[in-house]
């Protein structure tokens, strides 16, 4: 399936953000058909309407039939129980992937049930908003963007190569192949714990009702991220519980270290953190 460019089926099930994004992207790729799947009917509409997807449906029933592609932009308990649902819907030899920001038990779980003639391929976009929904959804959000694959020995080898072709041709700068483990541990310190220092700073008992009269850039770029999708993050933090408390753990010593060199007017030491801080910000591009 994985030969002849874009020439399948294509499905997108979940239209909000990134699902929307998608079907705008592979759009300008000219599949034979992009269809979308969402229980929100004005979703589907909305998709319609902008003519970004051929056809919408509210279940697999029928869709999925014919789906070469199937992209499933759900949150992960949602993208299990979609797949378990529609097991006997989708077309023999389907490739199947996800876009969600955990890997090891979603694809364990899912992996458990799966059919040998169905092929799900862990996918992981790095590109989002603060905001949700296709209203805000574009064809240029995976434009520089990484994307990560996270294939296991079950996987087809053309099929991992599809996706990555996809991935290289909705704009991503840069396709990785890693292992779900793998990528579980580092997503939790590069993507979540982020999220977690930002939500604690505007959590501080500190915060004061007029802060905008005292905050400049640093501070918005530190909590940009505080602006979270309460469901979804929820969700990530506990599937990946073990690897982000591990990082929650090593980042307290840093802030303790630097703490300490405070109290201790130990300027030094303040000034190696910096300085070591410094150099390792500078090679990020």
């Amino acid at each position: 399936m994985a030969e002849g460019g874009f020439n399948f089926n294509i499905v997108i099930v979940g239209l909000g953000l990134i699902g929307g994004s998608y079907a705008m992207a592979l759009k300008r790729l000219n599949p034979s058909s992009i269809c979308g799947i969402d229980v929100d009917e004005n979703s589907l509409k909305e998709a319609l309407n902008m003519g970004i997807i051929d056809q919408g449906f509210t279940d697999g029933k029928e869709v999925l039939k014919n789906a070469d592609l199937v992209i499933i932009a759900l949150y992960p308990e949602k993208i299990i129980n979609f797949i378990k649902i529609n097991i006997d819907n989708f077309k023999k030899g389907a490739v199947i992937t996800d876009t969600c920001g955990i890997k090891e038990g979603l694809i364990d779980n899912i992996n458990s049930f799966l059919p040998d003639d169905l092929d799900f391929i862990g996918g992981h976009p790095m590109a989002g908003r603060e905001s949700k929904g296709i209203k805000v959804a574009s064809k240029d959000i995976f434009n520089n963007a990484n994307y990560i694959i996270t294939p296991t020995e079950r996987n087809c080898k053309e099929n991992v190569m599809l996706i990555e072709k996809m991935a290289k041709d909705i704009g991503c700068k840069k396709v990785i192949n890693i292992s779900p483990k793998e990528h579980d541990r580092i997503i939790s310190f590069t993507s979540q714990l982020p999220h977690v220092i930002a939500v604690s700073l505007m959590d501080s008992d500190l915060i004061e009702s007029d802060i905008e009269t005292f905050t400049g850039g640093s501070f918005k770029d530190a909590t940009r991220v505080a602006v979270i999708n309460s469901e979804l993050w929820s969700e990530l933090f506990f599937l990946n519980s073990d690897n982000l408390i591990a990082e929650i753990e090593k980042f307290q010593k840093s802030i303790e270290k630097v703490k300490n060199a405070i109290m201790l007017e130990d300027k030094c030491t303040l000034k190696d953190i910096f300085e070591s801080a410094t150099v390792k910000r500078k090679k990020m591009v």
